[in-house]
């Protein structure tokens, strides 16, 4: 005889957007319940995009019951209890508003908008919701990452003594080839900005986060290295190059990000953000040096956690290679066997476990839209440093800030391009 259980405390998920990003997010949805003891069972009710015919295949795949070419249906769905947003930055804040005005807890990817003005709007809409029993993520999913959630928690702990020092880089090559065709992401106006906003968040999210510290002042460059792009459309043959005989569009946000962030306790940081650096596939690196050790990450060796105690006896000093897949180490007890590996859509399925967990719980989920918007000061304070040339840009509130999330002025872009 077989049985079947439909799932009690059910929390029904509307997702808008499913390109990338929505396909870690669903994976994620399907999958956290299975691994995590959660208090809510989710259930992929309705996706929402713009192209009803891959919209309807896209659906089917990611296991939605139903989809709907108008984002405002699942808002308004009384069936729904969350709202995940995984749209162009262009849109996050007219979707987030209406779905925390709607009561519906809302996950949203990073950043968190395209200028400090609407994040701080969103942010105070989330706080009004949260009033009212509405919680709010930010989708900043390399915290969920169980080295850095370990590097966290070493420092926490004190195992690198006083931070003196801490390092950040974000470098892909995705875009080295001066012929890859135009995105969504190269378009100020969708993305809000470039390499700055797209990768150099995350790693300005991790420094804050891993060192507690918040950073207070920013001097910075960013640079347009490929300044025009082959339309999407022009494209030829398997290799996904753009037919440069064809139309080439202006490319309106930053290839490169360079920074250096003065921390509140006055701790120095660097900062590099590029899709230009031929052979880094997704190298996300953090080191954290201190009076009595570091701690070094680099994504692309995503299960190991670099740890150096300054305090062995001599002939013992070094950096030891601990492998976090032991059940000790954030999240892996929830897996398997010590020694076998997780991936990149790890991260994704703990962000989600986290969430429904602080749902279920009535906690508030980290990064909160208050996170987020620090995330966002920081990024309009290196675009503004950037664009006047100034030495140092503070984060404060009431600092002068850009138009979007990171990348120059049109004037400014093209100063800087070569």
């Amino acid at each position: 005889m077989t049985t079947t259980h439909a799932p009690t405390d059910a929390l029904r998920v509307g997702m808008i957007g499913y390109g990338f990003m929505g396909a870690a997010h669903s994976h994620a949805w399907r999958t956290a319940h299975r691994f995590f003891d959660l208090p809510l069972t989710p259930q992929l009710h309705t996706l929402a995009g713009r192209t009803e015919s891959t919209l309807a295949a896209a659906a089917e795949r990611y296991g939605f019951a139903s989809y709907t070419t108008r984002w405002q249906d699942v808002v308004e769905d009384p069936e729904i209890d969350v709202i995940d947003i995984c749209t162009p930055g262009d849109t996050h804040y007219e979707i987030a508003m209406a779905a925390l005005a709607a009561g519906k807890h809302v996950l949203c990817e990073k950043p968190l908008a395209n200028s400090v003005e609407q994040s701080e709007e969103m942010t105070a809409a989330a706080a009004a919701a949260r009033a009212q029993g509405a919680r709010s993520l930010c989708g900043f999913s390399y915290r969920r990452t169980p080295a850095l959630a370990y590097a966290r928690q070493l420092v926490a702990e004190g195992a690198v003594g006083e931070i003196r020092q801490i390092r950040a880089q974000y470098l892909q090559d995705w875009l080295s080839d001066a012929d890859a065709p135009m995105t969504w992401r190269l378009d100020k106006d969708k993305a809000g900005s470039g390499a700055l906003g797209d990768i150099g968040a995350h790693i300005i999210d991790l420094a804050q986060w891993i060192s507690g510290q918040d950073i207070a002042s920013v001097s910075g460059t960013l640079e347009t290295v490929v300044p025009t792009r082959p339309a999407a459309g022009d494209m030829q043959g398997l290799g996904g190059k753009g037919d440069t005989s064809g139309e080439r569009q202006d490319v309106t946000v930053d290839d490169v990000a360079l920074f250096t962030a003065r921390f509140e306790t006055g701790v120095l940081g660097s900062f590099e953000a590029t899709r230009m650096a031929q052979g880094r596939k997704n190298a996300m690196r953090v080191e954290i040096n201190g009076s009595a050790g570091s701690l070094a990450f680099d994504f692309e060796r995503m299960n190991e956690l670099e740890i150096y105690d300054a305090t062995a006896p001599g002939g013992r000093q070094g950096f030891t290679r601990v492998l976090t897949t032991e059940p000790e180490h954030p999240y892996a007890a929830a897996w398997w066997p010590t020694g076998h590996g997780l991936g990149y859509e790890h991260t994704f399925t703990h962000q989600i476990a986290d969430l429904v967990t602080a749902i279920g719980e009535g906690t508030d989920p980290s990064p909160s839209f208050e996170e987020a918007l620090q995330v966002q000061r920081v990024l309009a304070a290196v675009e503004a440093s950037a664009a006047d040339g100034s030495s140092w840009t503070s984060t404060a509130p009431d600092a002068p800030s850009g138009t979007t999330s990171g990348t120059t002025t049109q004037s400014t872009t093209q100063e800087h391009t070569r």
